[in-house]
């Protein structure tokens, strides 16, 4: 085998933020490092769709889509969801016998979904491969993580099974994993990034939009944006004096009927564009006179990235991740955080339309290392590698 070799895993069908995580990593890697390539396991049916280094690639594993924060079910009609995860197991076991990566970099999820990745980590860690948890800075409410990993067997596997974990953030911001009960041990390699830097389209031939600014507003993956998307519209309705206009990103999970619901408001309002869907957000964050989102941890790094006021909505079921990333920004100088409360919600979010593209900006807070992410985790995959270079293989068993 000649050249470094990373073989990232991410579980998620259903939302864009695992994926577009993974994608900044592996583009970032790629670019400083000639002889490397990378492979990307998803399930997400959009994982085609983001471009790409040359020298990284993906194989889509079945579709699963969440029904619940506990509950899985098949896209593929005629096959259980225990058949599906034993095909999804063997496809992800197979590809890093066959692959042989150096560094095997497992996005949140600590078993996979479902355990999915479970005999993977056994069998790389037996192979001498580096396995390595990424982690967002915020994962939810500590006691409510710590009951989850306790569910699923992660504590153990956290303990047992990964070389390292590394949080996409800055200490100072958040601790996710303190009080989760992993061991001393595990806690001593637990490696603080700080925050994934954002550009625009650096595999794109788009170029951002040069027109006059616009409040851009993104959902995500769009499953759970509508709460946000009907509060933004109702400011529009009733406030025609907004000074800047909006650019509405559903994102590609929203329900059919919502965005038929919305698209319907939408048209009957001069100041509002919508798209279902874009492959490059930097580019529209970057031409953007600010933000109203969700909060999520890709449109946070977005949104620091590339200096712009926000306005976050965060949700606040079935994690508090959102919520708790919010309330820290908000806290720390870096966006302000609005909740619906029912008392003249349009109002009240026109007003603070009115005032967004004037709030301080998230560079005034000064924050050191804020967003070191992708620098960090270039030192911390190139130490990996080393490592597994002096790591002997162990014997395994079977085939």
């Amino acid at each position: 085998m000649t050249g470094k070799r990373l073989l990232i895993y991410s579980h998620d069908s259903y939302g864009l933020g695992h994926l577009r995580r993974c994608q900044t990593i592996a583009n970032h890697l790629s670019s400083l490092h000639d002889d490397l390539s990378v492979l990307i396991i998803s399930g997400s049916p959009v994982v085609g769709s983001f471009d790409l280094h040359p020298r990284v690639d993906f194989i889509r594993v079945p579709g699963i889509v969440k029904v619940d924060n506990n509950t899985y079910a098949p896209t593929a009609l005629g096959v259980t969801t225990e058949e599906l995860m034993e095909i999804r197991s063997v496809i992800i076991l197979e590809t890093a016998r066959r692959y042989k990566p150096d560094v095997f970099l497992v996005d949140k999820e600590p078993l996979g979904l479902r355990g999915e990745v479970n005999d993977t980590l056994i069998h790389l860690k037996q192979a001498g491969t580096r396995n390595i948890l990424g982690i967002r800075e915020v994962m939810d409410d500590p006691a409510r993580l710590r009951e989850e990993w306790e569910r699923k067997g992660a504590i153990d596997a956290v303990d047992n099974l990964y070389d390292e974990i590394w949080v996409y953030g800055p200490q100072a911001v958040f601790e996710p994993l303190e009080g989760v009960g992993l061991a001393d041990k595990t806690m001593q390699r637990v490696r603080y990034t700080g925050y994934l830097r954002r550009a625009v389209g650096a595999f794109s031939d788009e170029t951002p939009d040069e027109e006059e600014p616009y409040i851009l507003v993104t959902a995500g993956g769009g499953n759970d944006g509508a709460v946000m998307l009907d509060w933004l519209i109702g400011a529009y309705e009733a406030d025609p004096s907004l000074p800047h206009r909006a650019k509405i990103v559903f994102g590609p999970f929203l329900s059919g009927d919502e965005r038929q619901g919305f698209r319907d408001r939408v048209a009957r309002l001069d100041r509002i564009q919508a798209i279902n869907f874009h492959t490059n957000m930097e580019a529209m964050v970057e031409g953007a006179a600010g933000l109203v989102t969700m909060g999520g941890y890709n449109t946070f790094c977005e949104i620091i990235s590339f200096d712009k006021p926000a306005l976050i909505v965060p949700r606040t079921h079935p994690r508090l991740e959102q919520y708790i990333r919010a309330s820290r920004a908000q806290e720390l100088g870096l966006a302000r955080m609005m909740l619906p409360d029912g008392d003249d919600d349009a109002g009240r979010m026109a007003a603070a339309l009115h005032g967004l593209p004037f709030q301080p900006k998230p560079s005034a807070a000064r924050l050191p290392g804020l967003l070191s992410g992708l620098e960090q985790i270039e030192i911390l995959f190139s130490a990996a590698v080393a490592e597994r270079g002096r790591r002997p293989v162990l014997a395994t068993t079977g085939g």
